[in-house]
């Protein structure tokens, strides 16, 4: 089953690759590895959820947006792949959540775009990762990451 298979048969779409905010671009290939700067919880060009996690923001819902975020950098990778089966692994994935002083489970919430990389690419999904509070994301999201990926050359 492909990768796109897999996302339909979750109920799951990718989206519309999401444009850069700022003077940067959204991805970089290097050779067979694709670098991607940090993305959101955007739906429809918007913050899906806004806040801290642990006080505005829950933790399911913080790992819903990691899941929102996920399919978000999936769809930047295909747009600049072509296809999500040329996917080799997933090497490594930043994580940051905008936290409440209080919350410490950081880890639970990037699991919402972990757990989506295993279900979507098996063993080829599990990958280096890093979960970071901080106390502020730009436009108040909840949520950011980026991620490195290695791709099968044509």
């Amino acid at each position: 089953m492909s990768v796109e298979e897999k996302l339909a048969a979750l109920g799951l779409s990718l989206p519309q690759p999401v444009e850069p905010m700022a003077n940067y671009v959204t991805a970089v290939l290097d050779g067979p590895m694709i670098y991607t700067a940090g993305a959101g919880p955007m739906v429809e060009g918007k913050p899906k959820y806004i806040g801290r996690v642990g006080a505005e923001v829950s933790l399911e819902q913080g790992y819903e947006a990691a899941r929102i975020t996920a399919l978000n950098l999936l769809s930047t990778i295909k747009s600049r792949i072509g296809d999500l089966d040329r996917v080799e692994r997933i090497v490594k994935v930043l994580g940051f959540v905008n936290s409440d002083n209080d919350f410490h489970r950081q880890p639970e919430v990037i699991n919402g775009a972990s757990d989506l990389f295993v279900e979507l690419f098996g063993e080829r999904g599990k990958h280096a990762r890093s979960a970071v509070g901080t106390s502020n994301l730009p436009m108040n999201i909840p949520v950011e990451i980026e991620m490195i990926v290695r791709f099968k050359a044509d």
